[in-house]
């Protein structure tokens, strides 16, 4: 990445709504807060509204001291919305729809899930609107996410490029991670060390192969509830552009996966146990960190169902 060309001035408006059941502490200018008063075990209806709301501003949002079952996370999840396709696991037993992120502290593999920039699964039809994550053992440093804000990072866009990318489709595929997991990760009973198996495949599955193929969005996508825009490109699945060459696509795809994950536009989350994070995937990207070898990290996701992006 260049030198950060924008500074935390001008369209940057990540200040706190004054909300009448939860109070929102921003964590960065570009974007996060954290919700305090609010007990997401007894979460009340018009919490929920105000938390929805602040969720659709701040693009991330996390709560400290919740202690959560997986039935319970389940719950919160469902008043999100339906559940979305995981495309990674199959859950655990009993919640299919809970999806263990577990790095053990034995685990020396050179790629961690969650790595590089990324927005979750846009390979698939309709990608998953929202991830709601919880915390229960993270090491005592290291393990953090990053976001960035898509939707700051359009409006931070010429109106030029706007123009110039306004009609382009990307073509998101599993085909990069999947490759950088066979060349990395020990074989393990983990989303990743899953995929890392299969570089003893002698056909690929047809749920992978679909995966691989992968879908065609909007460079630049409409929030279906707000109606703003974001940049809808990620560095991680984004493997080109429809009607273009790979030499035409990568030099629109390298910049602006640039441009959205430079710091200006960035906040980074410390996980401390007992902690849950949701973030809107239609207006950020994230990352997590491979910086824990020698310590055990213990999250479970859940994922809202999403659209075919427009």
């Amino acid at each position: 990445m260049g030198l950060m060309r924008l500074h935390p001035t001008g369209k940057f408006d990540n200040s706190a709504t004054r909300y009448a059941h939860i109070v929102a502490k921003p964590l960065a200018a570009s974007m996060g807060a954290e919700i305090c008063n609010v007990d997401i075990t007894r979460i009340s209806d018009e919490q929920f509204a105000e938390v929805r709301d602040a969720l659709f501003r701040h693009k991330m949002l996390y709560f400290r001291g919740q202690r959560l079952s997986h039935a319970e996370h389940e719950a919160f999840s469902l008043r999100l919305g339906p559940f979305a396709e995981d495309a990674y696991t199959s859950g655990v037993p009993g919640h299919r729809n809970v999806h263990p992120l577990i790095k053990e502290a034995d685990d020396q593999s050179k790629m961690v899930f969650g790595e590089g920039w990324h927005t979750d699964s846009p390979f698939l039809p309709e990608p998953p609107s929202i991830t709601i994550l919880r915390s229960i053992e993270v090491p005592p440093y290291g393990g953090d996410t990053t976001f960035a804000n898509s939707a700051l990072a359009y409006r931070n866009l010429s109106d030029t490029y706007r123009r110039l990318i306004q009609d382009l489709r990307v073509h998101f595929s599993l085909r990069d991670v999947l490759r950088s997991a066979q060349a990395a990760v020990e074989e393990r009973d983990s989303p990743i060390g899953r995929l890392a198996a299969t570089r003893k495949s002698e056909q690929l599955s047809e749920d992978l192969q679909r995966k691989i193929r992968g879908s065609h969005h909007p460079m630049v996508r409409t929030h279906p509830v707000t109606g703003e825009k974001s940049l809808y490109v990620d560095g991680a699945y984004a493997v080109g552009i429809e009607g273009m060459t790979d030499e035409e696509s990568f030099p629109i795809l390298r910049y602006l996966s640039d441009h959205i994950t430079q710091p200006a536009f960035a906040c980074r989350l410390r996980w401390e146990p007992d902690m849950l994070a949701l973030w809107d995937n239609r207006l950020c990207v994230h990352q997590a960190y491979n910086d824990y070898q020698g310590h055990r990290r213990e999250l479970y996701r859940t994922t809202v169902v999403g659209e075919k992006p427009v």
